[in-house]
C-alpha cells in the first residue's frame, strides 16, 4: 500500500508517517519504480503499534526501545517493557503534581482579586506575581 492509503488505514498523516520513516521508527517495505513508498500489513501493525505508544504518551526513543522488544520478543523480557512503562508513570506522576501546583497557585491568585473595572494599579493578581510571592 503507497503512503495515502496507509494514512487512511491508521489515522496518521503522511507527514507524520514520513517523519517515523526518518526517526527510525518505520520503514517502508520496499519502493516502488517510481520510488513511491510501499508499506505491507506489517509495517501497518507496525504503524498502529506507533500510534498507541504516542498515545499513552511514550516518547520516540521509548517507543523505538519498545518496538526494538516488540521485533524481537524472544530475545528480550516483559521486564524491559515494564521498565519503559513505569518510568513513563513516574513522569506523569510528575506533571500531575507539577500542574496541581499551579492550579492551587492559580486558585489563590484569582481568589485574592476582586476582577472589577478599577486600575491596575490596586490588581492582587499583577502585585503577587510582581512580588514573586
Amino acid at each position: 500500500m503507497k503512503i495515502s492509503e496507509l494514512e487512511k488505514r491508521t489515522g496518521i498523516n503522511a507527514h507524520t508517517l514520513r517523519y517515523y520513516e526518518k526517526s527510525g521508527l518505520l520503514k517502508a517495505s520496499m519502493r516502488s519504480v517510481n520510488n513511491y513508498r510501499i508499506y505491507s500489513e506489517d509495517d501497518l501493525i507496525t504503524a498502529l503499534f506507533i500510534k498507541r505508544c504516542k498515545e499513552c504518551g511514550f516518547s520516540l526513543a521509548q517507543t523505538a526501545a519498545l518496538l526494538a522488544i516488540k521485533h524481537d520478543k524472544s530475545l528480550h523480557v516483559c521486564a524491559e517493557a515494564k521498565s519503559i512503562t513505569e518510568s513513563k508513570l513516574q513522569e506523569i506522576s510528575q506533571q500531575i503534581e507539577q500542574l496541581q501546583q499551579m492550579e492551587g497557585t492559580l486558585t489563590e491568585l484569582q481568589a485574592y482579586c476582586c476582577g472589577g473595572q478599577e486600575s491596575a494599579e490596586f490588581c492582587t493578581i499583577i502585585s503577587t506575581l510582581e512580588a514573586g510571592k
